[in-house]
């Protein structure tokens, strides 16, 4: 196990999915809630586990989106110290973690985030990139954001990807 990975910082899960109605669904009924999404996500989590340690992770829902949320901080937790620990070897190279199971966590953390666009309660706009990231840091208490774009307001749809793209 190469003992330099690391998950830099936790996906900003929480504001995502703490949402007020964490039970909503888009219009079509196939689409998964928060709930739904974050259980899965902790699966995704529990299972690139088991390619370092092996056995199963099946994790049973738990009754709230907050116990929910609780417990895919855990579990990314428990990953980052698996990362963290050289004596483990992997079943997979770290691309393949990259573009397996990190990157399906994240992609459902980004339809957590529009998910809240939809039902009204986006995600403030930041530059991630000035981002205070600290590895290691994958709980619920992340720092305030850096560099919240100050030309952001909730009612307005995404501009463009730029330097202040509210004032143009």
């Amino acid at each position: 196990m190469n003992h330099t990975r690391t998950l830099g910082g936790a996906v900003r899960v929480d504001q995502s999915a703490c949402v007020t109605r964490p039970m909503m669904r888009a219009t079509h009924a196939r689409t998964s809630t928060p709930h739904e999404l974050l259980w899965h996500m902790t699966g995704v989590v529990g299972y690139a586990r088991t390619v370092l340690r092996g056995s199963d992770f099946e994790p049973p829902p738990l009754e709230s989106l907050a116990a929910e949320l609780e417990r895919f901080h855990a579990t990314l937790e428990l990953l980052c110290d698996d990362f963290a620990e050289c004596t483990l070897a992997a079943r997979i190279t770290d691309e393949q973690f990259l573009h397996g199971p990190l990157a399906d966590t994240m992609t459902h953390a980004g339809q957590l985030a529009m998910l809240r666009r939809l039902f009204g309660v986006p995600v403030p706009s930041e530059n991630f990139i000035a981002a205070r990231l600290h590895a290691g840091n994958v709980g619920a208490s992340q720092p305030e954001p850096a560099s919240p774009d100050a030309w952001w307001r909730p009612d307005q749809p995404p501009l463009p990807p730029g330097p202040n793209p509210g004032e143009k």
